[in-house]
């Protein structure tokens, strides 16, 4: 709604927000459809269209992230110089996607970033969404190869190895969706300048306002907003 999340106006940035797709209804209220259909899938998002890579739901996600910047370029009030993506969790994961597939963005801050190391983070972490792929595996067993060839095209460690953007990560030691490991997986690979963040006694909850306080004073430094 269009009183949330207005920390970043208040701080002197033109800003966009983009609606997931197909989401919603949870965490948030979510107004966007995705009229997409895929094959079989474990409720959720992790495994919806997961043995087609062209039909896999996080493609359509990760081309929506591009095509909003596509939109901001064509504002007047937008400097194409300065853009910057940004994302908790799920948004984290997308912002490292956009950043590696678009050089028009200038700087990335991934908030204990999902959708990072795939391998890794079916083997540890000990909550959803990473386990509806466990949940997937352990019915089609005989997919496993095509799964994860998949799911290799979305990690968003590779994106983080392609991007130039300068990048403010954080990461929470006692994150249990989306464990440290694989966060520093995304981080260590990243191309460009970086800086992580550390919430050494928090969970996927991470910095909260702490983390988004890091991320004007930092984002304002490198773009030269007082």
């Amino acid at each position: 709604m269009a009183h949330e999340q207005l920390h970043w106006a208040a701080s002197g940035f033109a800003y966009f927000r983009m609606d997931t797709r197909g989401q919603g209804s949870d965490w948030s209220v979510g107004g966007t459809a995705d009229p997409v259909g895929s094959t079989s899938s474990i409720p959720g998002f992790m495994t919806r269209g997961v043995l087609d890579k062209s039909d896999y739901y996080y493609r359509r996600l990760f081309t929506d992230g591009v095509r909003a910047i596509d939109a901001l370029i064509g504002l007047d009030f937008v400097d194409p110089e300065r853009i910057a993506v940004c994302g908790d969790s799920q948004g984290g994961g997308i912002s490292l996607a956009v950043g590696g597939l678009d050089p028009r963005v200038k700087a990335v801050m991934p908030d204990v970033p999902f959708l990072c190391d795939f391998p890794r983070a079916v083997q540890t972490a000990v909550r959803d969404p990473y386990l509806e792929i466990v949940r997937f595996l352990a019915q089609h067993r005989e997919k496993k190869a095509k799964v994860f060839e998949t799911l290799s095209y979305f990690d968003c460690v590779n994106f983080a190895r392609q991007s130039k953007a300068t990048a403010l990560f954080s990461v929470a030691l006692m994150d249990e969706v989306c464990p440290p490991s694989t966060v520093y997986g995304a981080f260590n690979a990243c191309g460009g300048e970086k800086v992580i963040v550390e919430y050494e006694f928090n969970n996927h909850e991470g910095g909260q306002g702490c983390q988004e306080r890091e991320q004007m004073a930092w984002l304002g430094a490198l773009f030269g907003v007082d």
